[in-house]
Protein backbone atom coordinates (compact mmCIF):
# COMPACT_ATOMS: atom_id res chain seq x y z
CA UNK A 1 0.00 0.00 0.00
CA UNK A 2 2.95 2.51 0.88
CA UNK A 3 4.34 1.27 -2.55
CA UNK A 4 1.06 2.30 -4.65
CA UNK A 5 0.67 5.53 -2.39
CA UNK A 6 4.60 6.79 -3.12
CA UNK A 7 3.37 6.08 -6.83
CA UNK A 8 0.72 8.38 -6.67
CA UNK A 9 1.73 11.46 -5.14
CA UNK A 10 4.84 11.33 -7.48
CA UNK A 11 2.70 11.12 -10.36
CA UNK A 12 0.91 14.26 -8.98
CA UNK A 13 4.31 16.09 -8.22
CA UNK A 14 5.44 15.71 -11.77
CA UNK A 15 2.19 17.00 -12.96
CA UNK A 16 2.29 20.13 -10.94
CA UNK A 17 4.44 21.98 -13.37
CA UNK A 18 2.57 21.32 -16.79
CA UNK A 19 -0.88 22.55 -14.51
CA UNK A 20 0.86 25.74 -13.88
CA UNK A 21 1.40 26.52 -17.62
CA UNK A 22 -2.14 25.57 -18.59
CA UNK A 23 -3.94 28.25 -20.89
CA UNK A 24 -7.62 28.96 -21.38
CA UNK A 25 -9.03 28.29 -24.42
CA UNK A 26 -7.70 31.79 -25.51
CA UNK A 27 -4.10 30.89 -24.75
CA UNK A 28 -3.28 32.74 -21.86
CA UNK A 29 -1.55 31.21 -19.07
CA UNK A 30 -2.39 31.64 -15.15
CA UNK A 31 -0.46 34.58 -15.49
CA UNK A 32 -1.61 36.19 -17.67
CA UNK A 33 0.49 35.59 -20.62
CA UNK A 34 -0.92 34.98 -24.11
CA UNK A 35 1.27 31.45 -25.17
CA UNK A 36 1.53 30.16 -28.11
CA UNK A 37 1.90 25.51 -28.16
CA UNK A 38 5.89 26.17 -27.99
CA UNK A 39 5.35 27.99 -24.54
CA UNK A 40 7.22 31.51 -26.12
CA UNK A 41 5.28 34.38 -25.15
CA UNK A 42 3.56 35.95 -27.46
CA UNK A 43 3.52 39.39 -28.23
CA UNK A 44 1.55 43.05 -28.81
CA UNK A 45 2.74 44.95 -32.22
CA UNK A 46 1.80 48.14 -29.77
CA UNK A 47 4.28 47.70 -26.98
CA UNK A 48 7.32 47.86 -29.94
CA UNK A 49 5.97 49.89 -32.97
CA UNK A 50 3.46 53.18 -33.61
CA UNK A 51 1.73 51.26 -36.92
CA UNK A 52 2.35 47.98 -38.89
CA UNK A 53 2.88 50.25 -42.31
CA UNK A 54 4.96 47.82 -44.41
CA UNK A 55 4.18 45.04 -41.59
CA UNK A 56 6.46 44.64 -38.70
CA UNK A 57 9.33 42.28 -37.38
CA UNK A 58 10.57 42.16 -33.92
CA UNK A 59 13.78 40.23 -33.01
CA UNK A 60 14.08 39.37 -29.23
CA UNK A 61 17.64 38.31 -28.32
CA UNK A 62 16.67 37.15 -24.44
CA UNK A 63 13.26 34.74 -25.35
CA UNK A 64 15.33 34.05 -28.64
CA UNK A 65 12.46 34.37 -30.89
CA UNK A 66 11.38 36.27 -34.14
CA UNK A 67 7.92 37.54 -34.19
CA UNK A 68 5.82 38.88 -37.42
CA UNK A 69 2.88 40.95 -37.64
CA UNK A 70 1.35 41.46 -41.09
CA UNK A 71 0.41 45.11 -41.84
CA UNK A 72 -3.44 44.43 -41.87
CA UNK A 73 -3.10 42.14 -38.86
CA UNK A 74 -4.14 38.82 -40.38
CA UNK A 75 -0.90 37.34 -39.63
CA UNK A 76 1.14 36.82 -36.91
CA UNK A 77 4.06 34.32 -36.84
CA UNK A 78 6.49 33.54 -33.99
CA UNK A 79 9.99 31.68 -34.80
CA UNK A 80 12.52 30.04 -32.68
CA UNK A 81 16.16 31.97 -33.49
CA UNK A 82 19.54 32.31 -32.48
CA UNK A 83 21.22 35.55 -31.67
CA UNK A 84 24.54 37.26 -30.99
CA UNK A 85 27.26 34.97 -29.21
CA UNK A 86 28.21 38.37 -26.94
CA UNK A 87 26.57 41.80 -25.89
CA UNK A 88 28.65 43.91 -27.88
CA UNK A 89 27.98 41.42 -31.63
CA UNK A 90 24.28 42.49 -29.92
CA UNK A 91 22.77 45.90 -31.95
CA UNK A 92 19.70 46.94 -30.57
CA UNK A 93 17.16 49.38 -32.35
CA UNK A 94 15.39 49.83 -35.31
CA UNK A 95 15.85 49.51 -38.61
CA UNK A 96 14.05 48.01 -41.52
CA UNK A 97 14.08 44.93 -43.99
CA UNK A 98 16.10 47.03 -47.55
CA UNK A 99 16.60 43.85 -49.55
CA UNK A 100 15.60 40.39 -49.99
CA UNK A 101 18.00 37.36 -51.34
CA UNK A 102 17.23 34.19 -52.10
CA UNK A 103 20.30 32.13 -51.66
CA UNK A 104 22.30 34.85 -50.43
CA UNK A 105 26.50 35.09 -50.97
CA UNK A 106 28.06 35.46 -47.70
CA UNK A 107 31.10 37.71 -46.81
CA UNK A 108 32.74 37.61 -43.48
CA UNK A 109 32.08 40.86 -42.22
CA UNK A 110 35.78 42.75 -41.28
CA UNK A 111 35.40 42.10 -37.38
CA UNK A 112 34.79 38.33 -38.12
CA UNK A 113 38.19 37.56 -40.13
CA UNK A 114 39.69 39.91 -37.24
CA UNK A 115 38.70 37.69 -34.57
CA UNK A 116 39.52 34.26 -37.47
CA UNK A 117 41.53 35.50 -40.29
CA UNK A 118 41.48 31.86 -41.31
CA UNK A 119 37.75 32.57 -43.01
CA UNK A 120 36.92 32.31 -46.39
CA UNK A 121 36.71 35.75 -48.39
CA UNK A 122 33.33 33.99 -50.06
CA UNK A 123 31.06 31.35 -49.37
CA UNK A 124 28.43 30.91 -52.74
CA UNK A 125 24.97 29.42 -52.02
CA UNK A 126 24.68 25.93 -50.57
CA UNK A 127 25.05 24.04 -47.58
CA UNK A 128 28.19 25.34 -46.20
CA UNK A 129 26.57 28.74 -46.67
CA UNK A 130 26.04 30.43 -42.91
CA UNK A 131 23.13 32.49 -44.23
CA UNK A 132 20.99 29.63 -45.28
CA UNK A 133 19.04 29.80 -47.76
CA UNK A 134 17.16 33.16 -47.63
CA UNK A 135 18.41 36.29 -45.87
CA UNK A 136 16.57 39.89 -45.21
CA UNK A 137 19.31 42.63 -45.66
CA UNK A 138 18.52 45.66 -42.86
CA UNK A 139 19.72 49.26 -43.17
CA UNK A 140 22.46 48.41 -40.42
CA UNK A 141 25.85 47.39 -42.55
CA UNK A 142 26.41 43.40 -41.80
CA UNK A 143 23.06 42.96 -39.84
CA UNK A 144 20.33 39.87 -41.45
CA UNK A 145 17.64 38.07 -40.47
CA UNK A 146 18.67 34.78 -42.33
CA UNK A 147 18.37 31.32 -42.40
CA UNK A 148 20.62 28.17 -41.28
CA UNK A 149 22.10 25.01 -42.68
CA UNK A 150 22.83 24.08 -38.76
CA UNK A 151 19.88 23.36 -36.76
CA UNK A 152 21.87 23.62 -33.81
CA UNK A 153 22.68 27.32 -33.54
CA UNK A 154 18.74 27.80 -33.49
CA UNK A 155 17.80 28.94 -29.55
CA UNK A 156 21.18 29.63 -28.63
CA UNK A 157 23.63 32.76 -28.47
CA UNK A 158 25.72 31.59 -31.96
CA UNK A 159 25.60 34.17 -34.14
CA UNK A 160 28.13 37.28 -34.83
CA UNK A 161 25.34 40.01 -34.71
CA UNK A 162 22.50 38.49 -37.41
CA UNK A 163 19.28 36.81 -36.17
CA UNK A 164 19.07 32.92 -37.59
CA UNK A 165 16.09 31.10 -38.31
CA UNK A 166 15.87 28.03 -39.21
CA UNK A 167 15.55 27.46 -43.18
CA UNK A 168 12.00 26.19 -43.33
CA UNK A 169 10.74 29.38 -41.03
CA UNK A 170 13.15 32.39 -43.19
CA UNK A 171 11.35 30.96 -46.37
CA UNK A 172 7.85 32.07 -44.86
CA UNK A 173 9.12 34.82 -43.15
CA UNK A 174 10.98 36.08 -46.94
CA UNK A 175 7.50 35.42 -48.73
CA UNK A 176 5.30 37.34 -46.04
CA UNK A 177 8.29 40.17 -45.31
CA UNK A 178 8.86 42.85 -48.04
CA UNK A 179 11.49 45.58 -48.64
CA UNK A 180 10.57 48.62 -46.33
CA UNK A 181 9.04 45.93 -43.41
CA UNK A 182 9.92 47.54 -39.84
CA UNK A 183 12.33 45.43 -37.73
CA UNK A 184 13.24 45.84 -33.97
CA UNK A 185 16.13 44.25 -31.79
CA UNK A 186 15.11 44.14 -28.18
Amino acid sequence: MKRRLFIASSASLLAAPALALTTDEEGMDVAGQRRNVSSFRTADWRDHFQSLTNGAILADTISRVVHFWSEDESIYKLYPSSVPMTEDLTRRGYTQVVQKVVGPTWRPTPSMLERDPTLPAVVGPGPDNPLGSHALYLSWTYYRVHGTHDTRKIGRRSSSGCIGLYNQNIAELFDLAKVGTQVRLI
